[in-house]
């Protein structure tokens, strides 16, 4: 998505939203691509599964039983 679709979509203000957008940028959590006058934003999916398997097993230290409601939320999208 363009920046500014994201940022209409989320009725954010474009210049919080592009602050927002660099901050994931370089952690690493999306890519950047230019397009004529636009930048077009993708999610890095590899990089957002390692972060929230982190956090998971941060959050749950080990035991499944308290990561089960969440990962049964998350199942859905990927069905």
């Amino acid at each position: 998505m363009a920046a500014g679709e994201i940022a209409d979509t989320l009725a954010v203000p474009a210049n919080t939203m592009s602050a927002h957008l660099a901050v994931l940028a370089r952690a690493g959590l999306i890519t950047s691509i230019r397009r004529s006058r636009s930048i077009i934003y993708r999610a890095n999916l590899d990089r957002l599964r390692e972060l929230v398997l982190f956090l998971l097993k941060d959050c749950c230290e080990g035991r499944a039983d308290l990561c089960q409601p969440l990962l049964a939320e998350l199942a859905p999208c990927c069905d």
